[in-house]
């Protein structure tokens, strides 16, 4: 396996990985081989698995890869069995793997023998978490005697190793930066290399306990961060390499939590400096975000989006983590995912150029007693019971769950198109979303500084997709079709779209500020900032828009802002008055003041509705229209939740990716520049459901049956409804219940009258006369 121009190449062709979790040192040996078949029988085409430290490791040290102290230790097996059915192997051997393992798959004599390796925090308080600092010299040669036996057991039988797993999310989580006297040292010096420290910080050296307000320490902290975790994960790559791993390599992202993904992006800021740019090394994500629906579709569209908009040209969209299950995760029956869920997933994130998706957890198995019993109350490796996986669709004990045949069936669909999503790049429509890395840097916040909290609450209302989220969610919903790209760093697209907050760096805010005056255009909603990163007051964007921000107005128990547009008034939860240069487009009820205005700055215009206006798709699509940009892909649906976006191969081939997200059946017809697609023919869309409809694929010129293979002489198409179409370039032989006719532009029209005999059903055109 390599990459190239975003693409997983295998043998040196674009592929599509299908993977599932497998955990075979949860599982007796004689249960591998249906594991490994029930993948086969999903169609997937890979295997993932953990390999745990933890587990690996005996009580003296010594570390048993072949099963010669118990058969679920035996790897070299579980490789053997893989390597029969042809199956790709995705390695994740830690050290840490988490996994709800103790310690997180760290063996307890690391912490008995090391005991500094575990971080102090803020104030000089221990980590709650079990976390350990990363650079640690007596850590880092542990992990270095581990890799020496585990890479060369994986060296030329993997098809990519996942170094580590979810680094840095231990302390973020937890509030509890790594602040050891080595750490304080150290990063003394990387700021002393880029600011007058004392200058900067006021009190130097500041340590674990900053007086309030330390909003640059705070700042500086996290973004020195960055360089460890790059350190580290430079250190782990050196050693595989050393021990006979070659790559490609993996770093999976953390953050999404409660069925969100507002604070996915935190894990991107923290780790991206890690892998960008460099070579057969990116990303892949955790998703868990239980339901995909109109609420939260956006959470996995615009998080894929800032993946890539910090990936260089080579490095693809992956997914390590991708919940496959019914989310029973306590086995209490709290939640249960609707299957529904996992098919708009998979096919939205393939939409989106993701090359390998990894279903966690994909079979369930058991935690063995510890060698040596802890006396926390199970005295296993991992802390759930006995039994592990319970949500997963194959169970423990080996029985497909009711995910399972979701699964299967949407594995098995995308596999029929594999070779044409596996050399597609999604289409765009000439906007893009913009990331500000730095907004989340909010992982760190000392307890007793007032005003670092009031910047993190202000950071996590406004950015990323928005306040209330409506920003990222009406594009997708009006039909959009975006990419992100970093505005820290990146050359700014023609047409930028950026949730705006009150602090944003002085050096971005002249990017923009350059950006509108040279013809750029901007989109700016949520805050117009008004200080840089330090707390200091800074007004470059707004004074190159003309503008003066005024204090900014809350809702409240017994206050109620509202603003009007072209239409009606809305209520809203915050605005911020502008006065200076531009055209009104929205106002404040209560004072007339100008909330939404439009404004020419040197070549360029931007467009600053400093208020959460709500998610009214008409008005957002027109905000944009002032600026120049229209959907390509547009539909009359009667209610919202169509989600629409396309992909294209170098042979000018495409697949048209329609979601139904929303609650209930949807009838429409699908327009591409205004002019009808399909022949005009509606499209039906179940709720809850998805299609991947051809375009100029081989033999069809276009067919509202979703594609299910090309054969030697013709095509598969699923079918769902009576009334599907397809058109061919040349003449078909008529399918048993469609007619054929001639279109009037000269294409062999078939059409079927009747229904399917069940959804899905599989049917066979064949070309020729």
């Amino acid at each position: 396996m390599r990459f190239s121009r975003r693409r997983i190449l295998i043998d040196g062709t674009p592929s599509l990985v299908m993977a599932g979790e497998v955990h075979y040192f949860r599982l007796p040996r004689r249960e591998w081989a249906s594991r490994l078949d029930w993948l086969l029988d999903a169609g997937c085409n890979a295997v993932a698995s953990y390999m745990p430290w933890l587990v690996h490791e005996l009580p003296d040290g010594t570390i048993d890869l072949d099963g010669s102290t118990a058969e679920h230790r035996d790897v070299q097996t579980f490789l053997d069995l893989a390597e029969e059915r042809d199956l790709l192997v995705i390695a994740r051997p830690g050290p840490f793997v988490m996994a709800e393992l103790k310690n997180e798959g760290i063996p307890y004599r690391i912490y008995e023998q090391h005991p500094h390796v575990h971080p102090v925090g803020w104030d000089g308080a221990p980590a709650p978490t079990r976390t350990i600092d990363y650079l640690s010299p007596d850590f880092l040669g542990e992990v270095d005697r581990w890799y020496a036996a585990i890479m060369p057991v994986l060296a030329g039988r993997v098809a990519a190793v996942q170094l580590d797993n979810e680094i840095g999310m231990l302390s973020w989580v937890s509030n509890t930066p790594d602040l050891t006297e080595v750490v304080l040292a150290d990063f003394a010096e990387w700021a002393a290399e880029r600011f007058d420290v004392h200058e900067r910080y006021g009190r130097w050296p500041v340590g674990r306990s900053p007086e309030a307000p330390s909003l640059a320490f705070h700042h500086d902290l996290s973004d020195y961060m960055r360089s460890r975790y790059a350190r580290y994960i430079a250190f782990l790559r050196e050693r595989a390499q050393a021990y006979g791993v070659d790559g490609p390599f993996l770093i999976n992202i953390h953050g999404t939590g409660d069925g969100r993904g507002r604070t996915y992006p935190i894990g991107i800021s923290q780790l991206y400096r890690g892998y960008q740019g460099l070579p057969q090394l990116t990303s892949g994500s955790d998703h868990y975000l239980g339901d995909l629906t109109v609420g939260n579709v956006a959470d996995l569209y615009v998080g894929n989006a800032f993946m890539a908009a910090v990936h260089d040209a080579d490095q693809p969209l992956t997914s390590l983590e991708f919940e496959a299950g019914t989310g029973d995760y306590g086995e209490d029956l709290g939640r249960l995912v609707p299957p529904s869920a996992l098919d708009l997933k998979v096919r939205l994130c393939l939409a989106q150029g993701n090359r390998l998706i990894n279903y966690y957890l994909f079979a369930g198995g058991y935690n063995w007693p510890l060698d040596v019993p802890s006396g926390d109350g199970n005295d296993r490796i991992a802390f759930t019971g006995e039994r592990h996986g319970f949500a997963a669709p194959i169970g423990p004990e080996g029985r497909p769950n009711l995910s399972y045949p979701a699964l299967r069936e949407v594995t098995r669909t995308v596999r029929g198109v594999a070779g044409l999503l596996a050399d597609m790049d999604e289409e765009h429509d000439g906007l893009a979303l913009g990331f500000v890395p730095d907004h989340y840097l909010t992982e760190y916040r000392h307890p007793g500084d007032s005003a670092r909290a009031e910047v993190v609450a202000d950071l996590e209302r406004f950015r990323g997709m928005g306040g209330r989220d409506v920003l990222a969610r009406a594009l997708l919903l009006s039909g959009f079709s975006f990419p992100a790209v970093d505005v820290q760093a990146a050359e700014l697209p023609p047409v930028l779209v950026l949730a705006g907050a009150s602090t944003l760096a002085a050096a971005v805010q002249r990017r923009l500020a350059d950006h509108v005056r040279s013809g750029g255009r901007l989109l700016l909603a949520g805050l117009l900032p008004q200080r840089d990163v330090d707390g200091a007051p800074c007004t470059i964007l707004a004074d190159a828009l003309g503008l003066k921000p005024g204090p900014v107005v809350y809702g409240g128990a017994d206050r109620f802002p509202s603003v009007r547009g072209e239409s009606f008034e809305v209520r809203v939860d915050v605005l911020q008055p502008l006065t200076g240069a531009g055209e009104t487009l929205v106002r404040e009820v209560s004072s007339g003041a100008a909330v939404g205005v439009e404004v020419r700055a040197g070549a360029g215009r931007a467009i600053v509705l400093a208020c959460d206006y709500p998610c009214h798709l008409d008005f957002w699509t027109g905000l944009l229209a002032r600026l120049g940009v229209r959907p390509r892909h547009t539909h009359d649906a009667p209610a919202p939740g169509i989600v629409v976006t396309s992909t294209v191969d170098g042979a000018g081939r495409r697949l048209v990716h329609l979601l139904n997200v929303g609650p209930v059946d949807q009838s429409f017809v699908l327009r591409r520049d205004g002019e009808p697609l399909f022949g005009g023919s509606p499209i039906r869309l179940a709720a809850r459901s998805g299609a991947m409809l051809p375009v100029g694929v081989g033999p069809v010129a276009w067919s509202t049956c979703e594609l299910a293979g090309l054969t030697e002489d013709g095509v598969l198409l699923r079918r769902r409804y009576p009334g599907e179409a397809a058109a061919f370039a040349g003449p078909v032989r008529a399918p048993d219940g469609a007619s054929v006719s001639l279109t009037p532009d000269g294409l062999t029209l078939v059409r079927w009258t009747c229904a399917p005999a069940e959804p899905g059903e599989l049917a066979e055109v064949r070309c020729g006369p």
